[in-house]
């Protein structure tokens, strides 16, 4: 299958200042493959008649064929997504995911096949985290079990994340104080680049940061 990835067309930017979209061809894609292995690789649900679910973090999200858009749902009620570029990074992942598993390697972003991209202004959103929890363990350790984090015995925070199905994301962090500049990692499973681009990987890590400042 020819890999999708996030195509930066002229409402969120991206790091240069184009206006994200999503291409509509991601929808007719999807609409074509078969429900039962996409089900079986991304380890979505079927959501008759409409389409599929798919958990992102701690919300349950529903993939609507027919009206082509996502919704966040809780128990009493459905929300639009408006934020285009959760829809893009769900879409490419459904649309990419592989029948990998985890591999039970954690790596860093220099590790990656496609390191080089992730410079610049593709640099992972560590920067805002810092800002707002690098002397706040305790505001981190909150938000991130807001989040439906796991807790792991790693730096002086860590927790691990699976905003998809097939993919974790483990954010580290060691708090400053008046010796020590405080320090965040984010670390991911070997097997992420079998799953997403790495425009998807920036994507979603943005996705999961912005979460955290949020729910702080």
């Amino acid at each position: 299958m020819r890999e999708k990835q996030l195509k930066q067309e002229p409402t969120t930017k991206t790091p240069i200042g184009s206006i994200i979209k999503v291409p509509p061809e991601y929808w007719d894609d999807l609409k074509k493959m078969d429900s039962e292995d996409l089900c079986g690789r991304s380890l979505a649900i079927p959501h008759l008649p409409e389409g599929f679910l798919i958990r992102f973090l701690k919300d349950d999200v529903l993939i609507d064929m027919e009206n082509r858009c996502l919704w966040r749902l809780s128990p009493d009620q459905r929300e639009k997504n408006e934020h285009p570029l959760l829809e893009l990074v769900i879409l490419v992942y459904l649309l990419n995911v592989a029948p990998d598993l985890l591999s039970r390697e954690m790596v860093s972003v220099n590790d990656l096949k496609d390191a080089h991209f992730f410079q610049g202004p593709h640099v992972l959103k560590v920067a805002p985290l810092l800002e707002r929890y690098g002397r706040d363990l305790d505001g981190f350790k909150k938000a991130s079990e807001n989040l439906g984090g796991e807790l792991l015995d790693m730096a002086d925070a860590a927790y691990r994340f699976t905003p998809l199905p097939k993919i974790p994301l483990y954010y580290l962090l060691w708090e400053g104080d008046d010796e020590f500049q405080p320090h965040l990692s984010i670390l991911f499973d070997r097997s992420i680049e079998s799953h997403l681009s790495a425009d998807a990987i920036w994507g979603l890590v943005n996705l999961v940061s912005n979460e955290l400042l949020k729910s702080g």
